[in-house]
């Protein structure tokens, strides 16, 4: 895990900025610093957005909490409405939900995961994927692949949709809906509601068994760049059952190294401040999570669908499980380490998702009408899911009022930011030291980026369509070069 030295004297380098970067949810930049022999002598992923959510729900009341953090992302509000429930059903004094309203929670949780991964995958990345990552910029995108994969654009839509529509029949709306309260749930799900949602879903697992399929395609394609490109070794994060298994909704902390030696398992999330830290740096808006057991310089991690298919010890649904294996070969029994492999590793989750979206809906226990129920009160409460980008943390204090005191969140993209550093660091040198800028070449960085699917802001998915400015400066501050992408992906010399 080795990382560039600081530059020494920054203002004698000259300077690359990539703003904002495109095709990623929010806003962010990359700054490359180039010696005069254009070497590439620090690089940095920022986050230059600044949004507050744990100062201003403060004093804001605890049953508010999980309709109120949805408005931080309009692409994953499930995840972190279903977080913020677990945190306010420990203030509730509620360990164990009814099997019920437990069902109908995971049940929209895979809903999300499958519309969230079908949207990355097919609208953000795809593109790159198919057409590689110096093609056209008025090609490289959605419509792109719709034009020349007309069908395969289009399951890609209805993957998504029907991730929706099984979020909006729990919720009452695709997105920003209302599901879960203190100790449960609000709402039964009806047989004409399920019934409905059966109708689709085998169609929907064959369609996500065609997305593995392509992506095993694709990186099999170009093994040795898709192992190579971004490519670092890292400690992994994630949440595993009881038995090891993949799960989504619940579990203990599993932290395994670059060799796939366990560093922590099965540890209660509601310790994890014992085990995990954030550092702050004054170049950046987002924190740097560390294992403390490693310190700040080793004890970096990397989180979502590539930690926890390595993480995971088996995967409870058949398909899934069956690809997981295949994966599994891809370095040798190790963690696969490619950052590349994150797509692979995401449509396999989108698979389980399906196969466990139709497990749940023909459980007679998920038509249940035991929503909630009631336990003693408590000051604290914390809740920890693996959101689609990974694992997500939810954490309140709650005084004697019942107002907010005092919240700490850990999102997914923030536990994966020294990993995107450490990614684009390596795309630089290998990529960009010493050559000339070109729009193809600047987009390898955010290549790597992309396949972490971050979600830089926690609100916005950003379908290509940002503008981009980077301008080289040589060590004297002049202009050298300079390139600008209008909001219509057109490439211009100023």
């Amino acid at each position: 895990m080795n990382t560039l030295e600081t530059a020494a004297n920054p203002q004698q380098l000259n300077r690359v900025v990539i703003e904002p970067l495109s095709r990623v949810e929010g806003h962010g930049k990359v700054t490359l610093l180039l010696d005069a022999d254009q070497h590439v002598q620090q690089a940095r992923l920022h986050i230059v957005e600044f949004r507050g959510f744990e100062k201003f729900i403060q004093g804001r009341p605890y049953w508010e909490i999980p309709v109120l953090v949805q408005r931080l992302c309009g692409i994953c509000p499930v995840s972190h409405h279903l977080a913020a429930a677990k945190a306010v059903d420990m203030i509730v004094g509620v360990d164990r939900l009814t099997p019920t309203a437990e069902n109908l929670r995971r049940l929209m949780h895979l809903g999300q995961t499958l519309q969230s991964h079908a949207l990355h995958f097919f609208h953000l990345s795809s593109p790159d994927l198919l057409f590689g990552f110096e093609d056209a910029v008025a090609h490289r995108n959605i419509l792109g692949v719709i034009a020349d994969y007309p069908e395969l654009g289009l399951q890609g839509i209805q993957l998504r949709k029907y991730g929706q529509e099984v979020i909006k029949a729990i919720s009452g709306k695709r997105v920003h809906g209302t599901a879960s309260v203190p100790g449960g749930m609000n709402k039964a799900l009806t047989l004409k509601e399920r019934d409905e949602l059966l109708a689709e879903i085998d169609q929907v697992i064959a369609w996500s068994q065609g997305a593995v399929n392509l992506i095993k395609r694709v990186y099999q394609a170009n093994a040795d760049f898709h192992q190579s490109f971004a490519t670092i070794d890292s400690n992994m994060l994630s949440l595993v059952r009881e038995d090891g298994a993949l799960d989504l909704y619940h579990g203990g902390l599993r932290v395994r190294d670059a060799q796939g030696q366990t560093i922590h398992d099965h540890v209660d999330y509601c310790q994890y401040n014992d085990y995990i830290h954030e550092e702050v740096k004054s170049w950046s808006y987002m924190k740097f999570p560390y294992l403390l057991s490693r310190g700040t310089a080793q004890g970096w991690y990397r989180v979502g669908p590539l930690a926890r298919v390595n993480n995971c010890d088996f995967i409870p649904t058949p398909l899934a499980e069956a690809e997981r294996q295949i994966f599994s070969h891809l370095n040798h029994g190790k963690p696969v380490q490619s950052t590349l492999a994150y797509h692979w590793a995401r449509m396999i989750e989108v698979l389980h998702s399906a196969e466990g979206i139709k497990t749940l809906l023909l459980d007679p226990v998920t038509l249940g009408n035991e929503l909630v129920t009631q336990g003693t009160r408590r000051s604290t409460g914390i809740g920890v899911i693996e959101a689609p980008r990974g694992t997500l943390f939810h954490h309140y204090e709650v005084d004697e009022h019942d107002m907010i005191s005092r919240a700490n969140l850990i999102v997914s993209t923030t536990n994966n930011n020294q990993a995107m550093n450490e990614s684009i660091r390596q795309v630089a040198r290998e990529y960009l030291d010493g050559k000339n800028l070109t729009e193809g070449l600047l987009n390898h960085i955010e290549v790597a980026v992309r396949a972490y699917d971050p979600c830089l802001s926690c609100a916005t998915h950003a379908l290509g369509k940002m503008p981009l400015q980077v301008e080289l400066l040589d060590a004297t501050g002049q202009v050298v070069d300079n390139l600008f992408k209008n909001g219509q992906g057109e490439i211009s010399r100023p």
